[in-house]
């Protein structure tokens, strides 16, 4: 019997990882983004080497606001209107994902977002999805395989909610497993959206909601109470309803804080990305720790990738690093996430049982 094995970035990368928040025009390598912009003749980047533009994207994504951090979508999205850029970003999204060890993710983008070049919402849903076919059979072809589902943002400042609740629906069987909303929280309630999420429940169909990031209590009780989300986006902001003046032990839950961990909502929270836009402090300030151990279902997501210079290895680094986890942790945050994956359950437990278990228990010696 031989111990555990060490844990480190290069290990980590070996281990299996399912992600649930991940952001299309968050992930883009930087490299990609000037070539698309040279084919497309988007002249507004603000470097011309990848270098340059990889440090200015994290550089602007730290300035602690999230409506700074999500002004530099700005730049990812224009480079994204033609069939050709939404396949390619699509296509590396997937393989980027399997060369980290993601054996499953969910990965969301706002079709409405993509339109500028003519193409209609059915269009670019179907390029982001043979991208992402592509992709996958790239990595299976190396060695990683990886399956990749896609849900679909409606932005929350806008009116086409319904609408793409409608798309969503339509793809469900090609590749879409559900429904998001996203953008700036305040003052854009996802009860706004009502429509879209009473057309999700009608249609049996999974939807999560941005929400309890960047706006507090309000957002998430509306989300799951008035909206009926299977899912939180972020969520962290449930810490609020939390109360803790001794140990763990002590810890005081307030009635959507109970909720939330009775009914096993999962959270899909995002370390360096909660830091980067003002949701908490620091990352040892990051309510991720008391989360896990008051026994709230959390899973460990990048969000964006590019904004955020990280992937699923380099966040469960940190977690190890401030936190202390080991690989019996960063398991059970694994098994939460597919346990949550909105794909069915024979597929969910044919991934934990022949591919995350399995391969854990190597890491577990």
């Amino acid at each position: 019997m031989t111990g555990p094995m060490p844990l480190d970035l290069a290990t980590l990368r070996r281990a299996p990882k399912a992600l649930l928040h991940d952001h299309l025009d968050g992930g883009l390598r930087p490299a990609t983004v000037l070539e698309l912009a040279l084919d497309c003749g988007y002249d507004e980047l603000p470097a011309d080497d990848a270098a340059g533009l990889a440090r200015w994207f994290r550089e602007a994504a730290d300035s602690g606001s999230l409506e700074r951090y999500l002004e530099t979508f700005t730049h990812t999205v224009a480079v994204m209107q033609t069939p050709e850029g939404l396949h390619r970003v699509a296509r590396e999204c997937a393989e980027d994902l399997a060369d980290d060890g993601v054996v499953y993710a969910e990965v969301r983008f706002a079709p409405e977002q993509h339109l500028e070049h003519d193409l209609t919402l059915d269009e670019v849903v179907e390029h982001v999805l043979a991208g992402f076919a592509a992709g996958e059979a790239a990595a299976a072809a190396a060695g990683h395989p990886i399956v990749v589902r896609c849900l679909l943002t409606a932005m929350r400042h806008a009116a086409r909610s319904r609408e793409i609740a409608e798309l969503a629906v339509r793809f469900r069987d090609r590749g879409v497993c559900g429904f998001d909303i996203a953008g700036a929280e305040a003052g854009y309630p996802p009860t706004r959206h009502l429509d879209a999420f009473e057309y999700m429940r009608v249609n049996n169909a999974h939807f999560t909601i941005h929400a309890g990031e960047a706006f507090g209590l309000p957002s998430i009780h509306e989300a799951l109470a008035f909206c009926g989300c299977d899912r939180l986006g972020h969520g962290v902001r449930i810490v609020d309803d939390i109360e803790v003046t001794g140990g763990i032990a002590d810890a005081r839950l307030g009635r959507l804080a109970q909720y939330v961990r009775d009914t096993r909502v999962p959270l899909e929270l995002c370390p360096s990305s909660n830091v980067q836009t003002g949701a908490v402090p620091s990352l040892d300030k990051h309510p991720f720790d008391l989360l896990a151990r008051l026994r709230f279902r959390v899973t460990v997501n990048t969000d964006n990738r590019l904004m955020s210079d990280t992937s699923m290895s380099r966040e469960m680094l940190k977690l190890h690093q401030t936190f202390g986890y080991g690989w019996s942790d960063l398991e059970r945050f694994t098994i939460n996430a597919m346990k949550s994956a909105f794909i069915p359950f024979p597929e969910r437990l044919r991934i934990i049982d022949d591919i995350i278990k399995p391969g854990y228990a190597v890491l577990l010696g």
